[in-house]
């Protein structure tokens, strides 16, 4: 996962497409380009480093006509009702530029610092309001992360406003909640390497709440431990209690 995270922040260019990948689909495109490179391209993987920068263009262009096409499959007069003429365009920005945008646009840059105060007690950070998709409908995850970092003295500190882009970033894409906090986690772990870090999600799925049982009360909780976390029991009662004040 760490190797993952790595070559998610180097992004190699792209080859430049040949005459007879011009001709091809721009997702298809990059799709092959994946493909030959062995990479995994699910849900939530990001996908950055294989697009050209004139190609995210093309790409929202193809999302658009084949939502068209979906709207039309729906038998949803789009030429006539002026209220459905512009959404094909409206969901492909969506979900290219704003929702899904984690899977095709690098890591945010962010500012790290050594600790030159060898600063060693609990810091919290949180709630930071998170929005996902769940993989499985494309409904909204709408919640909360909090944050606990146990630094060392060989630590990177990262600005408080970091944490809510890099949240942004991992968070939307098409994911389940599990593997959202998993991978939020080794992120930051791989930025800041601290002695301990903890990563609490609760959040609204509205794969429940629109849908299926239709239930608007059940959320969920889940979270992540590593180091001194998970090893010390005290630390982990200490975090968990601040942030439950927080949240009450």
């Amino acid at each position: 996962m760490k190797d993952r995270i790595i070559n998610e922040r180097i992004h190699p260019p792209a080859a430049s497409p040949s005459p007879a990948e011009l001709a091809m689909p721009v997702s298809r495109r990059i799709r092959e380009r994946i493909v030959h490179a062995r990479e995994r391209f699910h849900a939530n993987d990001n996908i950055a480093r294989f697009i050209e920068p004139d190609e995210l263009p093309l790409l929202l262009d193809e999302v658009e006509a084949r939502v068209q096409s979906v709207l039309e499959s729906l038998v949803i007069d789009t030429e006539s009702d002026h209220n459905t003429q512009k959404t094909a365009r409206r969901v492909a920005k969506m979900y290219v530029n704003e929702v899904f945008r984690g899977r095709y646009v690098p890591t945010p840059d962010v500012t790290e610092f050594p600790n030159f105060e060898h600063l060693n007690e609990l810091m919290i950070v949180g709630p930071i309001t998170v929005r996902s998709a769940c993989s499985h409908h494309l409904c909204p995850i709408m919640g909360k992360v909090w944050i606990g970092v146990m630094p060392n003295e060989h630590s990177n500190l990262i600005g408080l406003s970091k944490y809510t882009r890099l949240c942004d970033w991992v968070m939307s894409r098409p994911q389940i909640q599990e593997e959202a906090v998993t991978r939020l986690a080794d992120l930051l772990q791989a930025r800041m390497h601290p002695d301990g870090l903890a990563v609490v999600m609760e959040a609204d799925h509205f794969c429940m709440q629109w849908r299926g049982v239709k239930d608007g009360e059940s959320k969920m909780i889940n979270s992540v431990m590593r180091g001194s976390f998970l090893q010390n029991a005290t630390l982990r009662r200490e975090f968990l209690t601040l942030i439950q004040r927080r949240n009450s």
